[in-house]
């Protein structure tokens, strides 16, 4: 009997397309599904019956309850190799194996640089003055001798470090776990982390969101940032403290923020993020990308084919 598969998640109706699906003709049947997350009861109705759930990092959530609740489940399938929008232990517990791909490296650090250009030059504001048939208005700012903040220095932190170098900036970073030797290996200035907020013009964070970085960027941080500084978050929402980051741009004690990630997404309708002047936000596109998708779904086709010859690849499994 065919295995039911669902490809859910698939918020741009480009799943279909992007790779050839075909390969599992001999497995199973796919169905694709478009949609925001729903509430529970509506989600549940919606993936009954299906033995594989094909989900993108960190849209809908699978929790205990939810896992519970489809009985016929047997694998999910997600892009990247960490996704905190599943609960692995749960997973684990009710049998249910979780399988990862490899992320394309070079999405989100392209995304972050291109928010930092299109913030510091005002390019929205330009393009909409031109189109609204005005011209020139303000001054964009620059980048050359300017100071790059670096919260993470990361895999995506580093890359984006390196942009700045190329830029002549001077780079900055601090986390908890780095060090001056690591900083110093890909020529970055390792600083304290008041001193990090204090010295940026751009501050880019690029921390993995955890219970030791959730809310990390509170009033205090903000406080100590120049009031011409910017802010650029493409790692996640729940990093920063957004009532705080909303007050801050209100009252001008930071000139911008340019966003993707935020604590509730999709970003509800009312939100200040949606309307502020000195704020640039995207959709969390940072790794929505055309070779990202080709290597998450590509390799969520190898997984389940693997794990329909009863050898899993790529298995995730519960921290500890």
């Amino acid at each position: 009997m065919a295995v039911q598969i669902a490809v859910i998640d698939d918020w741009q109706n480009v799943a279909r397309d992007v790779v050839d699906w075909s390969a599992l003709d001999s497995v199973g049947q796919v169905t694709f599904l478009h949609d925001y997350p729903a509430d529970p009861d509506t989600l549940v109705a919606r993936l009954q019956g299906f033995e594989v759930i094909c989900v993108m990092r960190e849209r809908t959530r699978f929790d205990e309850a939810l896992l519970r609740r489809l009985p016929d489940l047997k694998l999910l399938l997600t892009g990247g190799m960490r996704n905190a929008a599943l609960d692995l232990k749960a997973a684990a517990a009710l049998g249910i194996q979780v399988c990862g791909t490899d992320s394309y490296k070079h999405a989100a650090p392209e995304l972050t640089w291109a928010l930092v250009m299109a913030l510091s030059r005002n390019l929205v504001a330009q393009a909409n003055a031109l189109r609204a048939g005005r011209w020139q208005q303000g001054l964009g700012g620059d980048l050359h001798g300017k100071t790059l903040a670096i919260l993470g220095l990361g895999s995506i932190g580093t890359r984006v470090a390196r942009f700045g170098q190329v830029f002549g900036m001077r780079v900055i970073a601090w986390s908890e776990n780095l060090t001056a030797e690591r900083a110093a290996e890909i020529g970055v200035t390792y600083v304290s982390k008041q001193a990090l907020f204090e010295q940026a013009d751009i501050l880019s964070i690029h921390l993995v969101l955890s219970e030791r970085s959730q809310g990390l960027v509170d009033a205090q941080a903000l406080g100590w940032m120049k009031p011409e500084a910017l802010l650029i978050n493409t790692a996640r929402g729940p990093i920063v403290d957004e009532a705080a980051l909303v007050d801050a741009l209100r009252h001008k004690r930071l000139a911008g923020a340019g966003l993707d990630v935020f604590a509730e997404e999709p970003l509800p309708s009312g939100h200040p993020f949606r309307t502020l002047d000195n704020v640039l936000a995207t959709p969390h596109v940072g790794y929505v990308s055309r070779q990202n998708y080709q290597q998450f779904y590509g390799q969520m086709i190898e997984d389940l084919q693997a794990w329909a010859a009863g050898k899993p690849i790529r298995m995730l499994t519960p921290a500890g």
